[in-house]
């Protein structure tokens, strides 16, 4: 390479990242500026609060509860008996099992014969993925409402309380859920438990200040029934099921809102290769919604905020990763070529900054351990150059159309 043509391939790549800086830089303003006055709101009421309509137990409406579970053996009775126990008078339980091969149904249907006063039905199956499975709690639901998760969660009592109350405003479709980490034990679940507060919690509690969440997780989401009939459950033509429901939901214009009291308590990976397995079918599963969804990144006018909301998607799942691997390797390069080693320095400090930061802010806001901020560090020194590798790996084989199965994580019990 000439010396004229390399300097301008790293003109152009420093005007790139620099214009990268400057757009992260405003994500994270504008996230913390949101979810702070999203916070507000949750403090002294919504702006379009309607009339009460929930005022007492005997006027609360029924909730049924889905628990779709696949070789979940090691924790299916720890997950039904936390939801016997969710402070509400009106509602059921429906474990669906989805043609496991270990005791799940076995035990699932043990503590259904445990108790009376609660309703709990096991439904069991052919194996035909978790979409197939949540149609399937769908379809046998009583309940006016619908509340999906994850056959290794562990809901807080208020759950219920919580969230229904947000469909008080008929424009609510859903209401997405508060992820928690609960195996914090080694460095990888410690940074995950912040990331899950800083990285999700923010995000969301922001984007229910525009009652936008783009993504209802797994673990925890409240729907009306009558909107997951209306645009056809879920769909099986991704790996991230959660997320194409959540567009579905966007697209057909309901207002999806996030219930921080309202707590999933998650078995994350503890291993780096589980760990690896998990990003990688994320990133593969959102890239797969967004297409499905695509024709919304076009016509702003037509798809509103929702055209706003899947380029903020691409922008985390494709140009983030991306831009930082990209950033490391031309500091790199640059300084071992010019004597310049102090440039990554940098461009890592600012970066990490603006971790500890927006850690500190949700640290504080979300009442968690302080001890979570110091992992913002090394978040930023290694975590995340480790998960955005295999966030590009993913989308260059999720364009070039290699195959890939679903990748259960090994439960450990830990709940």
């Amino acid at each position: 390479m000439s010396v004229l043509l390399e300097s301008y391939v790293l003109a152009a790549i420093t005007f790139y990242l620099l214009a990268f800086l400057v757009i992260l830089v405003a994500r994270y303003a504008i996230l913390i500026l949101y979810s702070f006055m999203d916070h507000i709101e949750g403090l002294y009421g919504k702006r379009e609060a309607p009339a009460p309509k929930y005022t007492d137990d005997a006027s609360l409406p029924m909730v049924s509860l889905v628990v779709p579970a696949f070789n979940e053996g090691l924790v299916i009775q720890a997950a039904i008996r936390s939801l016997l126990e969710l402070d509400y008078p009106n509602f059921e339980v429906i474990v669906v099992d989805d043609g496991s091969t270990d005791d799940t149904y076995e035990k699932a249907i043990a503590v259904a014969r445990e108790q009376f006063e609660i309703p709990v039905r096991v439904i069991t199956k052919r194996n035909g993925g978790k979409a197939e499975a949540l149609n399937t709690g769908m379809a046998a639901a009583r309940g006016e409402f619908i509340l999906n998760m994850d056959g290794d969660s562990k809901l807080s009592n208020n759950t219920l309380r919580a969230c229904i109350k947000h469909f008080e405003n008929p424009r609510i479709g859903a209401v997405a859920g508060n992820v928690k980490v609960i195996n914090r034990e080694n460095i990888w679940s410690r940074i995950q438990a912040l990331e899950y507060v800083e990285g999700l919690a923010m995000a969301r509690k922001a984007q229910s200040f525009m009652r936008s969440v783009n993504i209802i997780p797994g673990p925890l989401g409240v729907f009306r029934k009558s909107v997951l009939q209306q645009v056809g459950g879920y769909d099986h033509d991704t790996f991230a099921e959660d997320c194409d429901l959540t567009l579905k939901l966007l697209m057909q214009g309901w207002h999806i809102a996030y219930e921080p009291l309202a707590i999933a308590w998650v078995e994350t990976p503890s291993r780096l290769l589980d760990l690896l397995k998990q990003r990688y079918r994320w990133t593969r599963g959102i890239l797969q919604a967004t297409s499905k969804h695509s024709d919304a990144l076009w016509q702003p006018r037509k798809a509103g905020i929702n055209c706003l909301i899947l380029w903020y998607m691409l922008f985390e799942g494709i140009m983030w990763p991306f831009s930082t691997i990209l950033g490391n390797l031309f500091f790199a390069y640059v300084g071992v070529r010019y004597g310049l080693a102090t440039l990554l320095f940098y461009w890592w400090l600012q970066l990490t900054i603006l971790d500890v930061v927006a850690a500190a802010y949700c640290v504080i806001i979300e009442e968690e351990e302080p001890s979570l901020i110091f992992y913002a560090v090394m978040f930023r020194l290694f975590y995340i150059n480790i998960i955005d590798i295999s966030k590009v790996l993913a989308t260059i084989e999720e364009w070039r159309g290699q195959a890939m199965t679903w990748g259960k994580l090994d439960r450990e019990g830990k709940l």
